[in-house]
């Protein structure tokens, strides 16, 4: 089940499945992994919310019932 998550923990989880970063882009900071990118929100005060963390596990090709 998905939960709210702090970004630091959002990057700790992401190194654990064998991403590299964050590094900065344009808009936001990015993770790679191979040929993958994927965005990572940029810092502020709140916790990523479900919709956002869906969106991000989506994009990385990681089902959800996987990341826990």
């Amino acid at each position: 089940m998905l939960k709210l998550l702090k970004r630091r923990d959002l990057i700790r989880r992401f190194r654990r499945l064998g991403f590299e970063g964050p590094w900065s882009g344009a808009r936001h900071a990015f993770m790679v992994r191979g040929a993958l990118k994927i965005r990572i929100p940029n810092p502020h005060g709140g916790d990523i919310g479900i919709a956002l963390l869906r969106e991000i596990l989506r994009q990385a090709g990681i089902a959800p019932n996987d990341w826990d």
